[in-house]
């Protein structure tokens, strides 16, 4: 089971009641039905009344009843990728036990900072690893400010730069596909996560996950995924196919937010004020960085209104110590 992802951490949830149950490791959810990767095949679960297919993420792991394909209980997620929908919707499950996160841009117009630290914050907060994947090098002339811009998103931020057609692509990746590593791929439509699945996992023909050609005005792309899936890396590891994601909010994500925007989280202490906004305040330490060039005023925006944004859709507790609510505080005027 170690192939597909097993360790210690889910080892140590069973119990000795346990024993008749296989491991199972979901690959789909669909919306009345789950699918699950065993050791020895593909298996249609069939699931207990009281269950939901949207209390399930493509990567968790379940066990499974092996002579009747019922599934038993889920076990705790390691990690686990959610984004905020709207109109008080539960969150959506992106993909659980990743260990990393290929953030997927091309290098073209594409390529928009402000959605990068998202999908960041998003990865830190899951204590996912994050990688940045640069694709469409082959008609890009230079690539070199697209990787700078990239890294320059967070301290200690890892940048590969690919075709994703070919197989070289696969080699470059190699380092974080091991086996039992399990990675997902996010990004925007047109980006060629379809075609990097292709090349990571050897498929081909009839196998092969389709692919879109971008328009080439905006660089913008047709969904060619629409649905999650859980598939073998050639030569080990696992990978994650997630549908085009061009609209992520967010919420619940102070901790991530700060380790994308370290220079800013480790400033802010240091204003003449406690509740200093960053703006017009004397004795503002980050504006003096804005001013002395060590911060960069966009990312200060980037920062304010994605700060604004999680206030606005983290729910706190209020009322009585006995009798707590969770409310969303809404926009702040």
């Amino acid at each position: 089971m170690t192939s597909l992802g097993w360790g210690p951490f889910f080892d140590a949830q069973l119990a000795p009641d346990d024993s008749a149950l296989a491991p199972m490791r979901i690959a789909t959810v669909h919306r009345s039905r789950l699918t699950a990767q065993s050791v020895t095949g593909a298996v249609r679960l069939s699931l207990p009344a009281h269950a939901r297919t949207t209390d399930f993420a493509v990567g968790d792991w379940a066990l499974v009843d092996p002579a009747t394909q019922m599934l038993s209980r889920r076990l705790d997620r390691r990690t686990l990728l959610r984004r905020r929908t709207e109109g008080g919707r539960p969150d959506q499950l992106i993909a659980a036990n990743v260990d990393t996160l290929f953030i997927v841009t091309s290098c073209n117009d594409d390529f928009n900072p402000a959605r990068l630290e998202r999908y960041l914050t998003l990865a830190n907060e899951a204590t996912t690893r994050p990688l940045i994947v640069l694709t469409k090098i082959d008609k890009a002339g230079d690539t070199a400010p697209y990787v700078a811009q990239a890294a320059a998103l967070q301290r200690g931020l890892e940048v590969v730069q690919i075709n994703a057609r070919t197989p070289e692509a696969a080699q470059t990746l190699a380092p974080w596909c091991g086996p039992g590593q399990t990675v997902a791929l996010i990004g925007s439509s047109g980006v060629g996560k379809s075609t990097l699945l292709n090349t990571l996992t050897d498929k081909q023909g009839d196998d092969a996950q389709a692919t879109g050609a971008i328009r080439e005005d905006d660089a913008k792309g047709r969904h060619t995924t629409t649905a999650r899936s859980l598939h073998p890396i050639s030569g080990g590891g696992l990978v994650i196919d997630t549908p085009g994601m061009r609209t992520l909010h967010v919420s619940n994500i102070s901790d991530g937010l700060d380790m994308v925007f370290a220079e800013i989280a480790e400033l802010a202490p240091a204003c003449r004020f406690n509740d200093c906004t960053h703006d017009h305040e004397p004795g503002c330490a980050i504006q003096a960085a804005i001013a002395d060039g060590t911060v960069d005023a966009g990312r200060l925006d980037r920062w304010r209104k994605l700060l604004d944004e999680n206030r606005s859709n983290t729910p706190v507790e209020t009322g009585p110590r006995n009798n707590k609510i969770r409310k969303t505080p809404g926009k702040r005027r």
